[in-house]
């Protein structure tokens, strides 16, 4: 804006600018803040999905970190799900990016849920934290983190963003964080028990949770490396995943789902 009202012959600098923007409630439509961001002392681990099949709930975890625009600043937004079956698990707002608000969400999680086998996520800092992987590996669970650039690994917590804010984030318009928090409440309980997915069959989240029919998920190499990482032996599956580093993915639904298994949603890195 400072470049295109100078040509328009108004001399004004970035200050000037922000501040009329922010009198008139105008915001710039650039992306938000990096929620994503490494810690270089922090241990980062391999990809444990690619290739393995989601037949049973608790069987993989997932979680990420969303930003929401508040009437004055910023909230920050962790989310569990269950592969499976799409379940919001527990969720935390906070408005700060320190780890410890991941961790509570995580521990809620554990508590009502009891384990997974396999936990993924980012390579967020608050992720590689000792204080979150401790967690997992006190509790004897496998960890996953996405490739650096592959938002495919982790495409279900994306899709869950993009339902929140489109069906109730933007329409509402939260102005505080106690207007936040009341309205995710009710759309959490909403997404669980009554929203119909159409990848579990028209099914609710809390039904394909509870009975373990419906559901299901599956990441696969659509080109494979020659080379490959060695496996990791999974409980459930009585098979092993493979980290194959920067091959293509295609995300489609395991025969146990009730869509057809020629419906496939290819996902190009």
């Amino acid at each position: 804006m400072v470049a295109y009202l100078k040509a328009a012959g108004h001399n004004v600098n970035r200050k000037r600018v922000q501040g009329l923007m922010g009198k008139m409630g105008l915001v710039g439509m650039a992306p938000g803040p990096n929620t994503s961001r490494r810690h270089p002392e922090h241990k980062i681990y391999p990809y444990l999905l690619r290739g393995v099949s989601v037949i049973r709930p608790d069987q993989v975890w997932s979680t990420d970190i969303t930003y929401i625009r508040l009437a004055r600043g910023f909230a920050y937004l962790v989310a569990i799900i269950d592969w499976y079956s799409r379940r919001v698990l527990s969720w935390r707002i906070s408005n700060s990016m320190e780890a410890v608000f991941c961790v509570d969400c995580l521990e809620e999680a554990l508590r009502t849920h009891g384990k997974p086998e396999i936990f993924n996520s980012d390579q967020g800092s608050q992720f590689t934290s000792e204080a979150f992987t401790g967690v997992l590996k006190r509790e004897g669970i496998f960890i996953s983190m996405d490739g650096r650039g592959r938002v495919f690994d982790n495409i279900f917590v994306e899709r869950l963003w993009r339902s929140v804010k489109h069906e109730d984030v933007y329409l509402k318009g939260y102005a505080s964080m106690g207007e936040l928090q009341r309205g995710l409440t009710e759309y959490f309980s909403f997404y669980n028990s009554e929203r119909p997915h159409q990848s579990l069959g028209q099914k609710a989240p809390d039904v394909v949770y509870r009975t373990a029919m419906g559901g299901g998920a599956e990441i696969i190499d659509k080109f494979p490396r020659a080379v490959e990482e060695p496996p990791v032996p999974l409980r459930s599956t009585g098979g092993s995943s493979t980290v194959v580093p920067g091959s293509e993915v295609i995300v489609r639904a395991t025969a146990r789902q009730c869509r057809p298994a020629i419906v496939e949603v290819e996902c190009l890195a």
